[in-house]
This record gives structure tokens, C-alpha cells and sequence, in this order.
């Protein structure tokens, strides 16, 4: 059972009951006159070939809450396309699926990058951003949730929990961030446990007083790929299309809403994906190069804050950052005994040399190139750019759907 104790600069919603799904789900029922909810999902199609993504799609034939889904689906040709489709028969809200290999979205996509709005490259980013650009058009839902797409023991309640806090009309909050424990035989998390924590206190011990770290140490899951938010700030924020994502998101979410409207909520006892490899060798692949981003996306949230950086500073919070987290690996070996979890001290340690290499990358490129790849412009920017553009993206989700289902029934 989670504790009560609230700390950092915003709101910490606890899990104490863990039997309360009935209740939440008919108190959402009632919320969604007001608020309604719809639920993004990112997937490769290579999900829809796991468990995990069958475990998700029976828990939510069981969820009325919801106003829509809508699912971003990459990498998958026009079979594939039809396959995913099929996966949603038993919902029983409205599903809608955004195909980005589709000709009609990947015209869009140049027509962005004409009007000098590049969406980024294909990843996790670009299909979050082209779901709320969806669910924008649509115009019917006041609150957009997302959650991952390769969660093993995912149910319904952690949809509930992620919804209940930004659905409820009487909490006032606009931005809700999932939190939970993550190990199965050991702990996980590493990039979470091993690198974000150490630097973020690295930095707020070489610049004292810089109220965004604050901030990002109050978050127990800053890489957790679940939240919830009103519509409208899916229209403002701008947000990375690398594994900065997160980061981010709470950059701007710091810079765009109050600190008495973003709540952090307890989701579940313990959650379970897949696992990224560490990658010590290549910095392009695994959580070598999520840690790069991450630290980019930082480095540049802090410097747009006013922080300045030089080669200097960076010689210094290497060995800080690294200094801090050898110490904190004490912490989880201490932790794991005292649970009867099996402790890799020698993986641990190895995750942190390759953390350092990331953040050693990162700063090179960080001076080098203080701006970077641009964020993705958010959506009042595109339609000052392209008036119709909402028209259009509607348009091409409805043709692939049609063409496909025209298809199907020729067949």
C-alpha cells in the first residue's frame, strides 16, 4: 500500500484503496457530460503481435468512459493497417486509427515540412502530436490521456486513475503524470532510477535555486509515458520528437500551467514493459542514446530558463553526476535486500559509466548546437500556417478507413 506523504512543488494522489475501480469508472461515466475523455495509443504494429497489446484491448472493450480512441499506428504496411483495425471490434467506444506510413498522412507530413512546420522524424513524438491534432479536430473530448502500448499487467483501473484526476471537474487540475514501481525479480527503471534523478540533483547542486529542477525532483516517474491533460494545452505546448518526449512535456507543461493544476497520480502496484538494452557500445541505439536525449532536452529547457552553460560547468557535473549516482546505487542495493530482490551490482555500476558516456555526448553536442532539432511546432502555429489543415488530417484518417473498409467488404 502507497503512503500519504506529499513532497516536492505538486500534488501527490496516492494509491490507498485498491479496489476502487467500480466506483471510479461510474464517477467518470457521470464526468464525461462535462469532461469527456479520449485515450491516444502510439503502437508499431510490431505490438499487435504481443500479449501485451491483447491484454490492452480486452481490458478496454470493458471501459464506457470514454469518449474516443484514437490509435497512432507506425511502421505497417496496408495489411498490417487493416490487421490493427480489426483488433478494435470488441470496443465499444468509437476507435479511430491515424496510419502513418499512409500515403494521405505522409502527404500531410510534406505539406508541414513546406510550410517550414517540420513534425520531426517518425517516432513516439510525432504520433502523440498528430492524436491531439486529431482529437482537436474532432472537437468533442475536453481531456486527452495517453498511455504506452507494451505494458504487460496493464488493466483498467490504470486507465481510471490516469483519467479520474484531470476528469473530475471539481479537482481542477490540468495535467495529471502517472507514477508506479517498476521490477519483477529486480528493480527496472534504470534510465529513471540511474540517470535522471542523479543529474537533475547534479545540476540543482551547480545551480542552486533554478525552481524547474525543483520541479522535475518532485515528479517520482519523470520518464513515465502516462498522463493526462485538458485539450487546450494539447494546442500550446510543443513538445520534442526524440526520447526527450517526456522531459519535454513537463518543460512545458512547467511553463504553461499553474503549479495547483498538475498532480502527479499513483496508477498501479507495479508495472511491467518491455525492456530497452543498455547499448554500452552504440550511442544511436537502446537507453545510451534515450539518456543523450534526455539530457539534451534538458540542457536546453534550463538554458531557454536563463541557465547559462560553458565547457567548464560540464567538466564539473560529470563527476558530480556520476558521483551522485554511485551513491544512490547504495540506496537501491540496501532497497532490493531488504525486499528479497536479486541486485546486479556490477549491472548497476555499468549503467552508470554508460550514462556518463551519454551525458558526455550530450554536452559535446549541446555546445556545439545549443538549439538543436526544433521541437514540433504546436497546433496554433500550424493552423495560423494552414487554416484547414484539421480538415484535411480528418479527411485522410476517413478515406484510409473507408478505402479499407470498402476493401474488405469487396473481398
Amino acid at each position: 500500500m502507497s503512503d500519504f506523504y506529499q513532497t516536492g512543488l505538486v500534488s501527490t494522489l496516492h494509491r490507498l484503496n485498491p479496489d476502487g475501480i467500480h466506483r471510479l469508472e461510474a464517477d467518470l461515466e457521470l464526468f464525461k457530460a462535462q469532461l469527456p475523455v479520449g485515450l491516444v495509443l502510439p503502437a508499431l504494429y510490431s505490438e499487435f503481435e504481443t500479449p501485451a497489446m491483447r491484454g490492452i484491448i480486452s481490458e478496454l472493450s470493458k471501459v464506457n468512459f470514454l469518449q474516443r480512441i484514437v490509435v497512432v499506428l507506425a511502421r505497417a504496411d496496408k495489411t498490417q493497417y487493416q490487421l490493427a483495425r480489426a483488433f478494435f471490434d470488441s470496443v465499444n467506444v468509437p476507435v479511430s486509427v491515424i496510419w502513418i506510413d499512409s500515403p494521405r498522412i505522409q502527404s500531410l507530413l510534406r505539406l508541414l515540412e513546406t510550410n517550414g512546420l517540420p513534425a520531426g522524424e517518425d517516432g513516439k513524438g510525432r504520433s502523440c502530436w498528430l492524436a491531439y491534432g486529431f482529437l482537436l479536430a474532432c472537437g468533442d473530448c475536453e481531456v486527452i490521456a495517453l498511455h504506452d502500448c507494451d505494458i504487460l499487467n496493464y488493466n483498467r483501473e490504470l486507465l481510471a486513475r490516469l483519467c479520474y484526476p484531470v476528469a473530475n471537474p471539481n479537482l481542477g487540475f490540468e495535467f495529471g503524470k502517472g507514477y508506479y514501481a517498476r521490477f519483477t525479480r529486480t528493480m527496472h527503471g534504470r534510465v529513471t532510477r540511474l540517470f535522471v534523478t542523479p543529474l537533475i540533483r547534479a545540476m540543482d547542486s551547480l545551480c542552486p535555486g533554478v525552481k524547474f529542477l525543483h520541479f522535475l525532483d518532485s515528479f517520482r516517474y519523470a520518464l513515465a509515458g502516462e498522463f493526462a491533460m485538458r485539450t487546450n494545452l494539447a494546442r500550446v505546448n510543443r513538445i520534442p520528437a526524440d526520447w526527450g518526449l517526456e522531459v519535454g512535456v513537463l518543460a512545458e507543461i512547467y511553463r504553461n500551467v499553474a503549479l495547483a493544476r498538475i498532480c502527479q497520480v499513483d496508477l498501479t502496484d507495479n508495472y511491467e514493459h518491455k525492456h530497452q538494452p543498455l547499448s554500452f557500445d552504440d550511442p544511436k541505439k537502446g537507453l545510451r542514446r534515450m539518456a543523450s536525449d534526455v539530457a539534451k532536452s534538458l540542457f536546453r529547457t534550463l538554458a531557454s530558463e536563463g541557465v547559462c552553460f560553458s565547457r567548464e560547468h560540464f567538466r564539473t557535473l560529470l563527476p558530480r553526476y556520476t558521483r551522485i549516482a554511485e551513491d544512490t546505487i547504495h540506496r537501491y542495493y540496501a532497497d532490493a535486500m531488504l525486499n528479497g530482490l536479486a541486485f546486479d551490482r556490477h549491472g548497476e555500476e555499468l549503467a552508470v559509466a554508460t550514462f556518463a558516456r551519454s551525458l558526455g555526448e550530450a554536452a559535446a553536442e549541446f555546445l556545439d548546437d545549443p538549439l538543436g532539432a526544433p521541437l514540433i511546432p504546436n497546433w496554433n502555429r500550424v493552423l495560423a500556417a494552414i487554416p484547414d489543415f484539421f480538415d484535411r488530417l480528418q479527411a485522410a484518417v476517413e478515406e484510409d478507413s473507408v478505402l479499407e473498409l470498402a476493401e474488405a467488404s469487396y473481398a
